[in-house]
């Protein structure tokens, strides 16, 4: 009867799993319905799996980097093999919203795995899904790294079960989807090596971590990009190079602790920890060793993103910090072990951090020409190239061509293009506004464009000179 029950219990975990699958994809894909899906980062990655469905050097025209000399992931590959189904922005919605829920069953299963009662193995798996940075991250675009959080706990449990080829699979699927997700694995390497007693999976893991450390930010970055790692300059108080950063932190550590020890630091801590605050314990917290790298990154940099719920960079802390409950409610310790009052904490700190809110405040805020910016969209041939405001890029980027009218681009030689599409009232970033408005005035005075669409203070200017273009 017991095995019944706990067979019951998992298909309850798929159901919850599956049920979240599609609240998640929903929740991306109104959102970018909406036109608040932004260049940065959607059109970033789904112009370069299209491109590279369609048998092209996936070049990302924003800034005319190659998707390798971004961060390095080997993924964005594989993942073109939807595109070659069909090519839509949607399927990468669908794979982050599968990632993110999918994590919830290697939580049962290590709950489980560290003997905890079956009530408190379904009660983890709700910590999981109302953790608030699973809602957030699937609400801010798309990020490769999401592959990671599922397979992360997946290689943790393959480690605790001795499954060789599971452990090695899941950690080069780790590896491809960004580099700096080395740090984490070399950081889990150690832990497995030293906590867990877990020599040979933790060898492995350090091995391929820092292997692939050095070889995806000393030659295929460069190679691709022609310059360091994009995220050094974060940390140009350390140095202007990888290498110097990595010396600097071992000679310097006066310059780390001034760093470290502040308010907005502070501020970052209480948001990670307070959702799972109940279950942590002193003496159970070795877990978060593997999570160190990346959480000093986060310290490390001034870099806002980098400290809250609702961008990516706190996505591989969140595994461990799982393990250091678990680890802890195994040993009967922690402040709370009651299901329900758990559970209760967990919805509370969702409602507090998650941002489903915006779906009736900031996510409407452009419905005033959300009209006219569907009708607009479907003006422009795939053949042409595009200038055009940010939140509506990522519904033009299935061509090779296509750049932002922003600040930071000016300045904007409109020659180079044959559709320019701009919304004038709402320019997506604010310090582009007086962008977009000169942008309208210089093109309603050149007569190489005509404006062929206008309404609402959402324009589509088209050039007239060259006699191959069809509107």
């Amino acid at each position: 009867m017991k095995k019944n029950n706990n067979n019951d219990n998992y298909y309850l975990v798929w159901i919850i799993t599956v049920i979240t699958i599609i609240i998640l994809f929903i929740c991306a894909s109104v959102r970018h319905f909406l036109f608040q899906s932004n260049a940065l980062d959607l059109g970033w990655f789904d112009q370069a799996v299209y491109l590279i469905s369609q048998g092209q050097n996936p070049i990302v025209s924003f800034s005319d980097d190659h998707i390798l000399g971004d961060h390095a992931a080997f993924i964005f590959y594989p993942l073109a093999l939807f595109y070659i189904i069909y090519p839509s922005v949607y399927w990468l919605f669908a794979i982050q919203a599968i990632a993110l829920s999918l994590g919830s069953i290697p939580t049962y299963k290590l709950a489980k795995k560290a003997g905890l009662e079956e009530n408190l193995c379904l009660t983890m798996v709700g910590v999981y899904l109302l953790y608030p940075l699973i809602f957030n991250l699937n609400l801010f675009d798309f990020h490769s790294e999401v592959l990671a959080l599922p397979a992360l706990l997946w290689a943790i449990l393959a480690a605790k079960n001795n499954n060789f080829w599971r452990f090695l699979t899941t950690v080069i699927l780790i590896l491809s989807c960004k580099a700096v997700l080395s740090l984490t694995i070399i950081g889990m390497g150690i832990w497995l090596l030293i906590f867990e007693k877990k020599r040979f999976y933790g060898s492995i893991a350090l091995g391929l971590g820092v292997c692939w450390f050095l070889i995806a930010t000393q030659v295929i970055i460069p190679q691709f990009s022609g310059d360091e790692v994009a995220a050094v300059g974060r940390y140009s108080f350390l140095g202007d190079s990888v290498g110097e950063i990595i010396k600097n932190l071992f000679l310097n550590p006066g310059i780390i602790l001034s760093r470290v020890f502040t308010l907005a630091n502070l501020e970052y801590l209480v948001l990670l920890f307070i959702p799972v605050f109940w279950g942590l314990s002193p003496k159970y917290l070795t877990p978060l060793v593997a999570a160190i790298p990346q959480l000093g990154l986060n310290l490390l940099t001034d870099y806002q993103p980098q400290k809250d719920l609702i961008h990516q960079y706190s996505l591989p802390i969140f595994p461990f910090l799982l393990l250091a409950v678990i680890s802890s409610l195994a040993a009967n310790q922690g402040l709370i072990r009651r299901p329900k009052i758990i559970i209760i904490w967990s919805l509370i700190s969702f409602l507090a951090l998650a941002k489903y809110s915006y779906f009736g405040t900031k996510y409407l805020t452009q419905l005033d020409t959300f009209s006219a910016m569907k009708e607009v969209v479907n003006l422009i041939p795939k053949s042409g190239k595009v200038l055009t405001s940010p939140q509506i890029a990522p519904h033009l980027t299935h061509r090779p061509i296509v750049k932002l009218a922003i600040k930071d681009a000016e300045p904007i030689n409109i020659s180079d293009f044959d559709y320019i599409l701009v919304n004038r009232r709402h320019p997506s970033w604010p310090n582009s506004q007086e962008t977009v408005i000169n942008l309208v005035n210089k093109l309603e005075q050149n007569q190489d464009f005509s404006s062929i669409y206008q309404k609402d203070d959402v324009f589509l200017f088209k050039k007239v000179l060259d006699a191959n273009l069809t509107s």
